[in-house]
């Protein structure tokens, strides 16, 4: 049954969050406790052993959700406010999928400047900053700047948490038709944030051959006027050597990524390499009809919840940063979120099928299988307290 405006509206009434007390306030002697004169005896201990903040808070635990609004899925920069229902969303997944407590925070403010210190003088609040919904090209330099200044995990969703996925839905996709990973030719039609971290967990990963295309074509180290992270993208891509557009990138390729917001032409799917894998993950507006690319592919995928093999972030963010918070991580690594591919892959794997790539969102065993390998992955890669 088609969703309402009026069952939608009425469902965000009041917003989606609330406070739960873990010791209810009844009595006078919970009050005592809970506020003056007991919590004085805590906040002493905290002061006297700084690292007692963990045991004795909820910071350990406690997601901040960022977002500016710039750059919000399927509505672009609606600014602060109308993005708060979004992050508040965000704030409710964390919850129902890993346990974990989220704070949604919208900054009226578009200054990378302003938005890093803001996070810096907050630092002692949270335990881990989920950025989202910060346009391109000042999201790369945010998550950077923010990477370097907090000593707690950081990921930028939009980036990481939709590349985890594709790389998780790729393996899928070879698996199933038999197919190597490492030897697909790979078309990432868009080069913003998660188009780059696309080319980049895939290239972690070992995929050797791709090309990255913008609003120009595509992203060829011989292009000029090209800021500075796609002529990081564009020295580690397009090993061939193309130039040109769209009909030059797809031909013979195995592998369409969409995340443009744009559109490709049913032509130019029909010229890549025969049965290929088509994943239009645009919101809510595929850059090619699934059905219309059924005819060509051999798998495809959406970022719509209404088609199979729905590409959705849920998988991944949830539990990369109960991982990461469980191991004490400091950072967020590149292997954390590989392991966080191959650990939602592996949920799917006894169960593969052309139309079933990945999990369903709503799987319980994601997050934790997720978590597991991500804390494993962070002990690893030497970045735990």
């Amino acid at each position: 049954m088609p969703l309402t405006d009026d069952e939608i509206l009425l469902a965000h009434s009041g917003g989606k969050l609330s406070v739960e007390l873990r010791a209810p306030v009844v009595t006078q002697r919970d009050l005592s406790i809970a506020y003056t004169p007991g919590v004085a005896q805590v906040s002493r201990a905290i002061a006297a052993d700084p690292a007692l903040v963990d045991d004795y808070t909820w910071t350990d635990r406690l997601v901040a959700v960022v977002s500016d609004g710039s750059a919000v899925l399927g509505l672009g920069d609606i600014g602060p406010r109308a993005a708060l229902p979004v992050m508040e969303g965000k704030s409710a997944l964390f919850r129902s999928f890993a346990g974990l407590n989220s704070i949604p925070i919208v900054l009226d403010t578009g200054d990378p400047d302003a938005i890093v210190e803001t996070l810096v003088r907050l630092r002692p609040s949270f335990g881990a900053v989920n950025l989202e919904d910060i346009s391109a090209p000042r999201c790369f330099e945010i998550e950077r700047r923010v990477v370097e200044a907090l000593d707690c995990p950081v990921m930028h969703d939009d980036q990481h948490g939709t590349a985890i996925v594709v790389l998780a839905a790729l393996r899928g996709a070879t698996t199933v038709l038999g197919r190597e990973l490492t030897a697909q030719r790979v078309v990432i039609s868009g080069a913003g944030a998660a188009g780059v971290a696309c080319a980049r967990i895939l290239l972690a990963a070992g995929v050797e051959d791709i090309v990255v295309l913008d609003s120009v074509g595509i992203v060829d180290a011989g292009r000029t006027g090209l800021g500075e992270v796609k002529r990081e993208i564009a020295a580690q891509t397009n090993p061939r050597g193309l130039s040109g557009g769209p009909a030059v990138a797809l031909a013979a390729a195995d592998v369409f990524i969409g995340v443009s917001a744009g559109t490709v032409a049913e032509e130019l799917i029909a010229a890549m390499a025969p049965d290929p894998i088509i994943f239009a993950l645009s919101n809510p507006d595929p850059e090619i009809a699934p059905d219309t690319a059924a005819r060509y592919a051999s798998v495809v995928a959406t970022g719509r919840s209404d088609y199979p093999n729905q590409i959705n972030n849920v998988l991944a963010f949830p539990g990369v940063f109960a991982g990461a918070l469980d191991a004490g991580a400091s950072r967020i690594t590149e292997g954390m979120k590989i392991a966080a591919a191959e650990a939602i892959a592996a949920v799917a794997a006894d169960d593969l099928r052309p139309d079933r790539i990945v999990p369903s969102a709503l799987d319980p065993r994601v997050a934790p299988a997720v978590a597991a390998a991500v804390a494993e992955a962070a002990r690893r890669d030497g970045v735990t307290g």
